[in-house]
């Protein structure tokens, strides 16, 4: 079994990937979603959580191993991009959605240098603009974004777009695809199910209504 399925799996067991066409989630764009994924629950399992971070370390190393410094989108990245940067012995920040209303006023915690090669940990990509905002203010403080790494993506195709326009190459531990791998080969959804799983991920904008 691939990486992607065998962590799909892990995600499904401890219930932080969710499948309901029946009765779709909701998010907060409005869209309806008959996936919902939460992988904030990867903290409550230790050996789940031990295998996120060697995942994420061995993706840094091979993919960006000029690295200066990695960076957690706030907040469900911080936690993952911490324990990656401590077993890759790098320093870490974070990025707020927004900079603090009062004290200094920062949108990054931690100390980033000008020039500095970045990479960008997420828990989860959908559409992207909140991961790219985080990098957006990554380059705007003067640090180098060089790429992001994630727990999973929807691998919606407008994302990948976003994401190749803004010059961030994407790498994920699981994906969509391998999630739908699973569930077929387990048999957890039908044949009109996977139909409608499939067009949510064509459409997701228009899906449901």
């Amino acid at each position: 079994m691939s990486t992607a399925k065998h962590f799909a799996e892990k995600l499904m067991q401890i219930k932080a990937l969710q499948i309901n066409p029946q009765d779709p989630y909701q998010w907060a764009s409005g869209w309806h979603s008959p996936v919902y994924c939460d992988n904030r629950k990867v903290l409550s399992y230790p050996y789940v959580r031990d295998f996120v971070k060697s995942e994420l370390a061995n993706m840094v190393l091979e993919h960006f191993n000029d690295a200066d410094v990695i960076a957690g989108v706030a907040t469900a990245g911080i936690p993952h991009g911490t324990m990656a940067a401590d077993l890759l012995k790098l320093p870490f920040i974070y990025v707020r959605s927004k900079p603090k209303a009062h004290g200094m006023g920062n949108q990054i915690e931690g100390v980033l240098q000008e020039g500095q090669k970045v990479v960008v940990i997420e828990d989860l990509v959908s559409t992207g603009k909140s991961s790219l905002e985080a990098v957006d203010a990554i380059r705007t403080a003067g640090g180098d974004v060089i790429g992001m790494c994630a727990l999973f993506t929807y691998g919606f195709d407008a994302s990948a777009k976003a994401m190749e326009s803004a010059n961030v190459p994407l790498h994920t531990i699981s994906n969509y695809s391998a999630l739908m791998e699973v569930c077929e080969e387990q048999n957890l959804i039908t044949a009109e199910q996977k139909t409608s799983l499939e067009e949510w991920r064509k459409s997701p904008d228009t899906w449901g209504k």
